[in-house]
């Protein structure tokens, strides 16, 4: 927050000296060596260069300050009645650094109130007040007093194994008869038997 005689300054030389003397020298400079040529058909667009952005001076009243800063890169300039959320928060990212004048922040009680009042320029506002005072779920889910209210924890339900069918499965035809793979690989084993040659005798005179 600094004074409201920022608002005054109509010359971007004294813009830039104020804001050096805040600490912004090097902020500046970063946004100065940021400005590099878009990549894409953007060039063609109107919309050559891309630029890093800089400090937000939000203001109450302009005497001068939107002409001073304008052309200061990176820089820009917001009024208090008029705020953008694409200013303060481009991208949707927080954490912009914004610089106040004194009349500006001010000002925010006057439009917001605080939250035992109501705010004098909007009829029937009010800040809207957190639904829990303390946010941390962990803690009071972990407490004594919601843990003795709980029902206790479910277990689970047992599982019962898939019933095989026994003469498709070779596995489980042998876990319930154990003599299954040697009576299998005799049978392969062993020549065929009189009645298969009669059976293929039978076949042959049949087909004559």
């Amino acid at each position: 927050v600094v004074s409201d005689g920022l608002e005054s300054q109509t010359k971007t030389k004294q813009a830039v000296e104020t804001l050096k003397k805040l600490g912004l020298a090097e902020e500046l400079q970063r946004i100065i060596d940021s400005k590099k040529v878009r990549a894409g058909k953007g060039k063609m667009r109107n919309r050559r260069y891309t630029m890093r952005r800089g400090p937000l001076v939000v203001y109450n009243e302009d005497n001068g300050i939107v002409r001073a800063m304008r052309n200061i890169p990176g820089v820009e300039t917001a009024c208090v009645t008029r705020l953008n959320l694409l200013k303060v928060a481009p991208g949707g990212t927080l954490g912009r650094f914004v610089i106040w004048t004194e009349g500006a922040f001010k000002k925010l009680g006057e439009m917001y109130g605080t939250l035992k009042s109501g705010a004098p320029m909007k009829k029937g506002y009010h800040l809207p007040r957190a639904q829990m005072e303390n946010a941390d779920i962990a803690r009071i889910i972990n407490s004594s007093e919601i843990q003795s209210v709980l029902r206790p924890k479910l277990e689970a339900p047992k599982k019962f194994a898939l019933k095989q069918n026994a003469l498709r499965n070779l596995s489980v035809m042998e876990k319930l008869n154990p003599a299954f793979a040697e009576a299998r690989a005799a049978r392969k084993a062993a020549p065929a038997s009189g009645k298969r040659k009669a059976r293929e005798a039978a076949s042959k005179e049949h087909n004559k």
